[in-house]
C-alpha cells in the first residue's frame, strides 16, 4: 500500500491525490463536486470568485425553444466539469438585465447561461419552458457542453422569469436548485416542487409585492423541502437587475450547496441569517438535508 493510500485507510477514506498501488489516482475527495477554495464571507461577497471567466454568444438563429443568449464559463478545465444555471429575464426585458450574474456566478465555479426569450412579452409558463430548452441546448449542443455535468443543473430568473423559474422546477423535478428573484406569477401555490428553492423578494416591490407573490410562493412549498425566503431590505422589484452583493452572496451559497452538494457553504445559510441593513427578513429550513 502506498503512503497516500495508507493515510486514506488510516482516516477511513480517500484523500485528494492519493495513488493506488498501480499508480492510478484514487477517487479525489469525499465530494467530487467541490470547486474552488474554502469559502469565506469575503470570497462570496466579492465581485469575482477564484475562476477566470470566458464567454460566448449564442444566436437565436441557431437554437430552438428560446431566444439565444450568452454563456459564461470558467476558462480552465483543470477541475473537471461544472454544474450549470440558466437565467431568465423579466417582462419586456432581455438578457442584458441579468448580465451581471453571468461572470459573478461563473467565477465561483458554474457555467451560467443568461438567455433571451422568444418574446419579451412571454408569460411565466413560457419562460419556464424556455429555461429548460436553454439547459437542454447547453448540455447537448453548446460549445461548452463537455465542461458541464448534465446531472447538476439549476434555474434562476427575475420577475416573469422568476415565475418561470418555479414553472421550470415544477416541470423538471431533477433540477438541483431554483432561485426566483422578485418573481411574478398568477399561480401562488407550489406544493409540487421537489427542487431546493431560494425565494428572493424585496420589501419595496410594488410590481410583485411580497405579500401576494414571494411570501405565498415560499409558504406553499412542501415542508419537507429544503427552502428559504430572503426578503431584501430597502429594495425594489428591479433590484435584481443591478449588481447586488446580498443577492449574489446567498445565490452562490444556495447553488453551491445544492448543485455541487458543497456543504462548505451551509455556514452562510444556517443558522438563518438575521435582519440587517440589507436583509428585511430571512426564513428557511435548517439544517439543510
Amino acid at each position: 500500500m502506498t503512503a497516500g493510500a495508507a493515510t486514506a485507510a488510516l482516516f477511513g477514506g480517500l484523500v485528494p491525490g492519493a495513488q493506488a498501488a498501480d499508480g492510478a489516482p484514487e477517487a479525489a475527495a469525499a465530494n467530487p463536486y467541490e470547486r474552488g477554495p474554502d469559502p469565506t464571507v469575503s470570497s462570496i461577497e466579492a465581485a469575482r470568485g477564484s475562476y477566470a471567466v470566458s464567454q460566448t454568444s449564442v444566436s437565436s438563429l441557431g437554437v430552438s425553444g428560446f431566444g439565444g443568449g450568452t454563456i459564461y464559463y470558467p476558462t480552465s478545465t483543470a477541475d473537471g466539469t461544472f454544474g450549470a444555471v440558466a437565467v431568465a429575464p423579466g417582462f419586456t426585458a432581455t438578457q442584458s438585465s441579468m448580465a451581471w450574474l453571468g461572470p459573478r456566478l461563473a467565477s465561483q465555479g458554474f457555467v451560467v447561461f443568461t438567455i433571451d426569450t422568444n418574446s419579451t412579452l412571454d408569460q411565466p409558463d413560457s419562460r419556464g419552458r424556455q429555461l429548460l430548452a436553454a439547459l437542454d441546448y447547453l448540455t447537448r449542443s453548446s460549445s461548452v457542453r463537455t465542461r458541464i455535468d448534465a446531472a447538476r443543473l439549476g434555474v434562476m430568473g427575475h420577475s416573469m422569469g422568476g415565475g418561470g423559474t418555479l414553472e421550470a422546477a415544477k416541470s423538471r423535478t431533477s433540477l438541483k436548485a431554483a432561485i426566483p428573484l422578485t418573481g411574478w406569477n398568477t399561480d401562488k401555490s407550489w406544493p409540487e416542487l421537489r427542487t431546493p428553492t431560494l425565494v428572493v423578494g424585496a420589501d419595496g416591490d410594488t410590481v410583485a409585492p411580497v405579500a401576494t407573490h414571494s411570501e405565498p410562493f415560499y409558504e406553499s412549498l412542501p415542508g419537507s423541502l429544503d427552502k428559504a425566503y430572503l426578503e431584501l431590505n430597502g429594495a425594489t422589484h428591479f433590484t435584481p437587475n443591478s449588481s447586488n452583493t446580498t443577492i449574489a452572496k446567498y445565490s452562490i451559497s444556495w447553488l453551491k450547496r445544492f448543485i455541487d452538494d458543497d456543504t462548505r457553504f451551509e455556514q452562510f445559510l444556517c443558522p438563518l441569517p438575521r435582519p440587517s441593513l440589507t436583509i428585511e427578513e430571512y426564513r428557511g429550513s435548517c439544517p439543510l438535508g
